[in-house]
């Protein structure tokens, strides 16, 4: 029996990827995500794998992760383009949409993870669909302070993803 023959409607799995941008390998903390999501992940889920190349040439964080994906899905999508945490929400979105889905979980690191459901919820406002988010042990500070400069540029970017969704 399927999920949606069991009224709960499919769940996707979003991981989003993470690189320092000097190496052609899973970074430590995408490796961390990419595990977490393996033990959240079940054979009925649509896994999304998202992350961009940030050398010329080289293989984006969602190829990376799809080669080294060890976990369960009833299909594996990999979205080599997001650059921002707003792409990856609006490129997951598609498929959120696709499968029916009545669930998403965000998978990423603590302190991504509020800004990374924030956007997710803002372009799933009135659908219905519930968000949550599943993240690897660890912390850091560093990463922390990061994410409170990147707060602010969120409308921004929440606007600028609408704006791609209504263009003809």
């Amino acid at each position: 029996m399927t999920a949606t023959r069991e009224g709960r409607g499919f769940r996707v799995v979003v991981v989003l990827g993470y690189s320092s941008g000097d190496r052609d390998e899973l970074h430590p903390v995408c490796a961390a995500r990419l595990e977490r999501a393996a033990e959240v992940a079940t054979a009925d889920d649509v896994v999304v794998l998202s992350g961009w190349a940030r050398t010329s040439g080289g293989h984006s964080e969602a190829e990376l992760m799809r080669a080294a994906w060890r976990g369960n899905a009833r299909e594996l999508v990999v979205d080599p383009d997001a650059r921002t945490t707003v792409e990856n929400m609006a490129n997951a979105l598609n498929d959120v949409l696709r499968v029916g889905a009545r669930e998403v979980v965000v998978v990423t690191s603590s302190w991504h993870a509020p800004r990374a459901k924030v956007a997710l919820r803002w372009l799933l406002l009135h659908t219905g669909v519930r968000v949550r988010s599943a993240s690897p042990a660890g912390r850091s500070r560093r990463a922390s302070l990061r994410e409170l400069a990147l707060w602010p540029l969120l409308p921004f970017q929440l606007w600028a993803a609408g704006r791609k969704s209504w263009r003809p």
